[in-house]
């Protein structure tokens, strides 16, 4: 493709560089199983291709915004949704919510396509990560290829920029993330350094470590308790209902100022697509989503279709994705199997044919480019690349960069 071409890390500076990203940018998961995720390549676009995403991004973004608010107002057109009954039963709290006082981040997953377009494959709504992958890794790569050739965007900077437009100077901040698992930390960790940078008081606590009082936030962890300025939440909304703190509703109504506040549940399940009937037939636009994402119906409506996949409401990381070359035979077996017993945790979706990347190396990847906003507003990239069309686990995190016109 003329627009974006992989770059091979010389081989002398590779094992350098690698090492650099684990001990300097926050690069703790740099193996999956027996899978380098660390990629030895840069991916380049070029700077009309930057601004043709830029633009798509924002566009697709004001869409789901709109959307997910006219949904807030109308909470019984989500019921096609399926969403868990906890979540849905705790929606009602949210009549209080005002875009303008919390920061809305997301996540847009494109892919290059066989017939030269982007397709979306989803949209990582409520806790989207990367950050570090989306910051610091470029800016290490543009050091190796030359800071003239090539720009790139600090996903953390706009974030924090954001952040401290709604949060009060120097406030407390608790990162609310599953704290037993490295890879969470090392996403709070980046931006928890970022913002005691900026000079506020940073908080690393679970989902428990909070309790709300007339809707305002409170920290309950030893030695940090008391009011908090900012909440910022990592642990995916369907997990609250699992972990069951006790004091989870609040997340629902609180005032203190979020990144994400719960509304992103409706953008966040895959499921989203079947109603959008239903919310263009009340005015709301969604143009773009049409363009890019592929058809997307009930499991029981693809039976008689050829060329679907089938995808778990609420699946992360690619996981659990019926693309058979992308699975092992057994792995398919018990994909189709959960698809047949629960059929309305998944969805079918009309699979999109990703066109692989050839490296000046002559190695095939395939690509995600994953374009994040931050409050309506493109904020960087976060990309990876896996030999299989599946992006998942597997995949290894490749640095972007834009090639200076």
């Amino acid at each position: 493709m003329c627009f974006m071409r992989l770059i091979s890390i010389p081989k002398d500076k590779y094992d350098d560089y690698r090492l650099d990203l684990i001990f300097n940018c926050y690069k703790w998961d740099p193996q999956f199983l027996d899978n380098n995720t660390v990629a030895k390549h840069v991916l380049v676009i070029t700077e009309e291709e930057y601004k043709k995403l830029q633009s798509l991004t924002e566009k697709v973004d004001s869409e789901t915004i709109k959307a997910e608010e006219f949904l807030n107002n109308n909470l019984h057109l989500a019921k096609p949704l399926a969403l868990p009954k906890k979540i849905y039963k705790e929606l009602k709290r949210m009549k209080n919510y005002e875009a303008d006082k919390h920061i809305r981040l997301m996540r847009y997953d494109f892919h290059p396509t066989v017939d030269g377009k982007w397709a979306l494959s989803e949209v990582n709504s409520d806790v989207p990560g990367g950050f570090a992958e989306a910051s610091l890794i470029p800016q290490v790569a543009r050091a190796l290829f030359g800071e003239e050739k090539y720009s790139y965007i600090n996903f953390g900077d706009i974030l924090v920029n954001a952040i401290a437009k709604k949060v009060k100077t120097q406030g407390r901040i608790m990162l609310v993330h599953c704290t037993c698992y490295s890879d969470d930390r090392q996403v709070m960790q980046f931006l928890g350094d970022k913002l005691k940078n900026m000079g506020y008081s940073v908080i690393y606590g679970a989902a428990d470590h909070l309790r709300f009082e007339n809707n305002e936030a409170i920290s309950i962890l030893d030695g940090n308790e008391g009011k908090v300025d900012g909440i910022f939440r990592f642990t995916p909304l369907e997990w609250l209902k699992d972990i069951k703190p006790k004091y989870w509703d609040g997340y629902f109504d609180t005032v203190t100022p979020s990144c994400n506040h719960p509304i992103a549940i409706f953008a966040q399940t895959k499921r989203f697509p079947l109603i959008w009937d239903v919310l263009e037939e009340s005015g709301i636009n969604l143009s773009t989503w049409r363009k890019l994402l592929p058809d997307t119906i009930e499991v029981k409506a693809a039976k008689e279709k050829d060329g679907y996949i089938y995808k778990p409401a609420c699946g992360r990381v690619g996981e659990n994705i019926s693309i058979k070359e992308a699975c092992s035979d057994e792995e398919y077996k018990e994909i189709m199997k959960d698809v047949r017993k629960h059929p309305k945790e998944y969805l079918a979706q009309k699979k999109f044919e990703s066109q692989p990347i050839t490296s000046d190396d002559g190695k095939k990847y395939h690509v995600c480019l994953g374009s994040y906003t931050v409050d309506g507003k493109h904020a960087g990239f976060y990309a990876r690349i896996s030999k299989t069309p599946r992006i998942d686990s597997n995949a290894a995190d490749i640095p972007v960069l834009i090639e200076r016109s």
